[in-house]
């Protein structure tokens, strides 16, 4: 999925993000349908093979956010990102403190630095170019 923060304006970004969960009917403290979402805040560089082994780990550092997202920011997409991992990592108490937050965004960013180094999907891992 893609978080649409006005295209047409550019307000923000446009952004890839995984969702985790889906609230369709909303909760207390948010009134509307929302989703939690992770993405990738820092991409990882370009690789090649001249490059040390040193290097290649510096440059394959991902950085990723949590976030959550009001359905009418979100546009679909026919891409499908699947990770066992993720949907444990965060729910809707995970925001409430700041340390809790460090700690999923760590564990989401294990998992998509092994993601990003079998090779798969590799859609997810390249900023969007429009």
């Amino acid at each position: 999925m893609k978080e649409d923060e006005g295209a047409h304006r550019n307000y923000g970004p446009i952004l890839d993000v995984v969702v985790i969960k889906q609230y369709d009917d909303g909760s207390k403290e948010r009134a509307y349908p929302f989703v939690l979402a992770a993405g990738i805040e820092r991409y990882p560089l370009k690789v090649t093979k001249s490059m040390g082994a040193k290097k290649l780990a510096k440059r394959s550092k991902v950085k990723p956010f949590i976030k959550v997202i009001n359905y009418n920011h979100l546009m679909p997409t026919r891409y499908a990102l699947e990770l066992e991992g993720l949907k444990g990592a965060v729910s809707t108490e995970t925001f409430k403190e700041p340390s809790q937050r460090e700690d999923a965004k760590k564990v989401i960013k294990k998992l998509l630095e092994e993601r990003y180094a079998s090779g798969k999907n590799r859609w997810f891992f390249q900023p969007l170019r429009f």
